[in-house]
């Protein structure tokens, strides 16, 4: 009978060319972060008590994520819609916000890992009743400012004190979206730990991807409205411009 017929799936051809090109970004992610990041991930897995070798994997904690994640925020903004950008765009991204990105990520690597070490070394005393909820507090902030400072970076936008102050403010004030940042971070973290090569190849793009859509939100750091809005919408076309080209992203000071 013709009611007893089982439905057919019809997707357009366009729908089909906008999820792999999604699955295409995605993969690209993993693989970059992968390679990126393959110097730390070898010496977690020599070690299991990396807080036994603080100056070593402090400096690469301090050189290699913020680099990566910035290159794959960047990637993520140049590669929108259905085309299916090659992986030279994610080296020419990575090559190009090394320096400024490893800048930025510095303050926040090192006030967490104060924030950790005072609260691995005040638990047991009675000043920690005081100290640790507080370090605690700073830590999980600078955790949550940390990709939002790289998403500004990665997007064109300047480096000073200012971003320093900005970032985590924008945490404070989009607090449901930190929160869902720092949910999805641990999740994967433990996934990851539980599975290294089956977690690496499929949550790291398809969380950065949520994240970089909230830290984009939240690294308008000025106030809504449509001239704001307007400059937004023109630097980020110039930034996707200028890594298409090699060119490098423009940045200005104001933002």
């Amino acid at each position: 009978m013709e009611a007893s017929r089982r439905p057919r799936l019809n997707v357009a051809y366009g729908a089909w060319e906008l999820i792999w090109a999604h699955v295409h970004r995605v993969l690209v992610v993993n693989l970059g972060i992968a390679v990126t990041n393959l110097p730390l991930l070898a010496a977690l897995q020599v070690t299991h008590q990396p807080w036994r070798h603080p100056v070593f994997f402090g400096l690469l904690l301090l050189t290699l994520p913020g680099p990566s994640l910035a290159a794959a925020f960047a990637y993520l903004g140049a590669t929108t819609g259905d085309e299916q950008a090659p992986v030279r765009l994610f080296a020419r991204a990575y090559r190009q916000l090394f320096r400024r990105a490893a800048l930025v990520s510095a303050p926040f690597v090192l006030l967490v890992i104060a924030a950790v070490t005072d609260v691995v070394t005040l638990r047991t005393f009675v000043l920690g009743t005081a100290v640790v909820p507080m370090a605690v507090v700073v830590a999980l902030v600078a955790v949550a400012a940390w990709p939002v400072a790289l998403a500004h970076v990665a997007g064109g936008g300047g480096i000073g004190r200012r971003l320093f102050l900005l970032a985590p403010y924008a945490v404070v004030r989009h607090g449901l979206l930190a929160l869902m940042n720092l949910v999805l971070g641990i999740v994967v973290l433990l996934l990851v730990n539980q599975a290294p090569l089956l977690g690496l190849a499929v949550l790291p793009g398809c969380v950065l991807f949520v994240l970089w859509r909230n830290c984009r939100v939240m690294a308008v750091f000025s106030d809504p409205g449509a001239a704001s809005d307007l400059v937004e919408r023109e630097g980020r076309r110039d930034v996707t411009d200028s890594f298409r080209s090699g060119a490098g992203p423009k940045t200005s000071a104001g933002r």
